[in-house]
């Protein structure tokens, strides 16, 4: 079916607004950080972000993030390749029973779980530790996970695992080797998922973590608030530190993360 120009122009159009309408709160963030502090002329103020880094102590609680990511990241990503894989192309007694069992823990809200889990953690002396913060934010990225790679791994055809069995490949070379290169838009739009999600959480941090000497990056963010409600200058160039390296990692893995996204659509 062709389409006219008018058609065209229109979509173009609709897109366009809909991009200015979610650019907009960004822009405007990002026009504040670089705006004059009170009783400053106006002007480009650049300083805004060092200031911020340096009052807001943004080093500490940026640090704390990239561990707890990096944690919960790379576990989550290893044990969902291996949960997806046995689940999309494996079949065993219980397995669906199972499966539901997992997409439980998508369901339920942290906010239900987060209060007794923090005194089992107490009880155990766990708490202000990076396991209590990053554990919880496993299982639920683990659930996430295996529903993802389930249906990736599902979706390859068949004769990837049957030519890697004829070669002598066992389940887990041909895992290694074949499945997982062949699901890498789908790996990585998880993994930018999952890391987004852990960057931006702010409940489990607050819980688990009451000594403040692991605050994270967004409990950073919230006390520089606490501190600076008037300066909303600095207000902006503090979120915008603790936004930046997400941007980046979209930025950097858009191509595979667009794609993924696009082959989990069609799936």
């Amino acid at each position: 079916m062709r389409v006219s120009r008018a058609e065209t122009v229109m979509n173009y159009v609709i897109l366009g607004v809909f991009a200015l309408f979610a650019l907009g709160p960004v822009l405007t963030i990002l026009a504040t950080s670089v705006s004059a502090p009170l009783g400053q002329p106006e002007g480009l103020y650049l300083s805004n972000f060092v200031e911020a880094w340096t009052v807001g102590g943004f080093g500490r609680s940026l640090g704390n993030s990239v561990v707890v990511a990096a944690i919960v990241v790379s576990l989550a990503t290893v044990l969902a390749i291996g949960a997806g894989y046995a689940f999309g192309t494996m079949r065993f007694r219980g397995s669906t029973p199972l499966f539901y069992l997992f997409l439980v823990g998508m369901m339920i809200p942290s906010e239900a779980t987060i209060i007794p889990l923090f005194f089992d953690l107490r009880a155990l002396g766990l708490t202000d530790t990076y396991f209590a913060i990053a554990m919880p934010q496993v299982a639920q990225s683990i659930a996430f996970g295996t529903f993802w790679l389930r249906a990736q791994f599902r979706a390859l055809p068949t004769s990837f695992t049957e030519a890697a069995a004829l070669d002598g490949a066992g389940p887990l070379q041909a895992l290694v080797r074949i499945l997982v290169p062949a699901s890498r838009p789908a790996i990585v739009t998880m993994l930018v998922l999952v890391f987004m999600w852990t960057w931006n959480e702010f409940l489990i941090a607050l819980i688990m973590a009451p000594g403040g000497s692991l605050r994270t990056a967004p409990l950073g963010l919230a006390n520089f608030q606490g501190q600076y409600t008037s300066e909303t200058a600095l207000l902006a160039a503090g979120a915008v530190i603790v936004a930046l390296p997400t941007v980046i990692l979209f930025l950097f893995l858009q191509r595979h993360f667009l794609r993924g996204m696009l082959e989990g659509v069609a799936k």
